[in-house]
């Protein structure tokens, strides 16, 4: 062997010996308890310090909040890094759901109103509650003030905002149950097969509601073809210039909306949906004052006090009437059999504005939407009447929003009783059902919901993402 070999061989040798003394070294040294070696200390510090690096990396990557501890003092520090309000999360757990605010709105930026409005005459003295009936209990049976908190991380704000979800799923779940025994008024024989199929079992709920295709009547759709009546239609599309739509809004009329300052949160987004005559003059800071479509129940649009064909809270803005009809009634019937005759303002109105964007829904589209209620339900037999406005306007407008926050439908923390934010009048019944199946429509948009608790629970507001295609066209009902 040549001298030039035997130097290699050797280097080689003697590199291999430093490595595995190398690697003894640091075992020995993890081995040897904190309190009795500085370099135990400083093996601890740098594999913290590598752990903070690592976690503030990962959440610049995804512009999150970072939760760092420094095991020494067990202090705890927050860094938020990227400016947004994001979710409370490690480096190890799993992700959480997003706050609503995640993105926050330049408070700068100046927001196109569609509709300058005005109160109705008396809207907010109005007794009569459209489809209400009176709750047994006035009153809330829960104090929502011993839940409320805004500091998303802090574990006892955690753990009252998670016990505040559990108190209000088990107030709509005995909600459910009281309805069961009621009348059936509008002759609902619907009876659901449930499959044991992993399909059935886990088929997305926004789904359920998208496949159920709530719509409303085009002068094309029989009988109206062929009626003078349906030449009142609109011949516009249901909305402008939809491809440019990413988010929506839909505006509740609770009670627990006083306070809550979401007015230009509100106001932030490309479509905004009320309800009835729900004002927003006088109430701009909590419910904002950009409205691009009010959904109408037949009430509202018959009764004289809501003076629907004259009243300013109804112009400028597009409307969508509703009237469920019978379960299984035909639209010829549903003109002569209507619950309120919806039909005779309706045509005065549009000879009043022709111009105007006022539609009619198609009620079996609604029963469609209430047996996907019945579907997520499962076994639990909802109420037979058909769902509330704030659920047709949700499948309403689904279809065309990427994504869409619902605002204060599931309660929140700042729960007072009040039916209205326009009202004073006390009444549980508003907030969780005794006519509609209320009960069912909110766990189903909480099933929906892709916010964080805190979103939901301290500020109000759930967010519903329009389903992936892929996800949906198993068409259990057979549309």
């Amino acid at each position: 062997m040549s001298a030039a070999k035997r130097a290699f061989l050797t280097a080689l040798i003697n590199i291999f010996v430093l490595l595995f003394a190398s690697i003894i070294q640091i075992q020995r040294i993890d081995a040897l308890p904190h309190a009795q070696t500085v370099n135990g200390a400083t093996a601890t510090a740098a594999k913290t310090a590598t752990s903070a690096a690592i976690a503030l990396t990962k959440a610049q990557q995804r512009r999150e909040p970072v939760r760092m501890v420094n095991k020494q003092t067990n202090e705890r520090v927050n860094k938020d890094v990227g400016g947004g309000g994001g979710e409370d999360s490690s480096v190890n757990s799993k992700r959480l759901p997003r706050s609503v605010f995640h993105v926050r709105w330049n408070p700068n930026e100046k927001f196109v109103v569609e509709s300058r409005e005005n109160p109705a005459i008396n809207s907010s003295r109005l007794a009569p509650h459209p489809r209400l009936k009176v709750s047994k209990n006035t009153k809330l049976t829960l104090s929502p003030k011993l839940y409320l908190c805004h500091d998303k991380y802090s574990e006892l704000c955690h753990n009252k905002t998670l016990a505040f979800r559990q108190r209000i799923v088990q107030t709509l779940e005995k909600s459910m149950r009281e309805g069961d025994n009621e009348t059936n008024p509008y002759n609902v024989d619907y009876k659901p097969v449930f499959g044991d199929s992993f399909e059935e079992q886990y088929y997305p709920s926004t789904c359920l509601v998208m496949e159920a295709g709530v719509r409303v009547l085009r002068r094309r759709d029989a009988p109206f073809n062929k009626l003078p009546f349906g030449r009142l239609f609109p011949r516009q599309k249901l909305f402008r210039n939809v491809k440019s739509v990413k988010t929506c809004a839909i505006v509740s009329s609770a009670g627990s909306l006083v306070g809550s300052k979401l007015g230009r949160f509100i106001d932030t987004h490309d479509i905004v949906m009320r309800f009835n005559h729900a004002p927003t003059q006088g109430y701009e800071v909590d419910v904002g004052s950009k409205t691009t479509i009010r959904v109408v129940n037949s009430q509202v649009v018959t009764k004289p006090e809501f003076d629907f064909p004259h009243a300013p809270i109804f112009r400028n803005v597009t409307i969508a009437a509703w009237d469920p009809g019978k379960y299984n009634g035909t639209l010829e019937d549903w003109l002569t059999s209507a619950d309120y005759d919806l039909f005779t303002n309706y045509e005065i109105y549009r000879r009043r504005y022709p111009k105007s964007r006022a539609f009619l829904i198609d009620p079996h589209s609604v029963w469609r939407l209430w047996q996907s209620l019945q579907m997520f339900a499962g076994n639990r037999p909802i109420r037979r009447n058909p769902p509330s406005s704030g659920f047709i306007g949700l499948a309403l407008l689904l279809p065309y929003c990427s994504q869409v926050d619902f605002v204060e439908y599931m309660p929140s923390t700042r729960l007072n009783g009040r039916c209205h934010y326009y009202s004073k009048e006390m009444n549980s019944a508003c907030t969780f059902g005794s006519w509609h199946p209320l009960a069912a429509e909110k766990l189903m948009a909480l099933d929906m919901n892709v916010a964080d608790d805190m979103s939901v629970f301290q500020f109000g507001i759930l967010r519903i993402r329009q389903p992936d295609k892929l996800l949906c066209g198993f068409n259990f009902f057979g549309y």
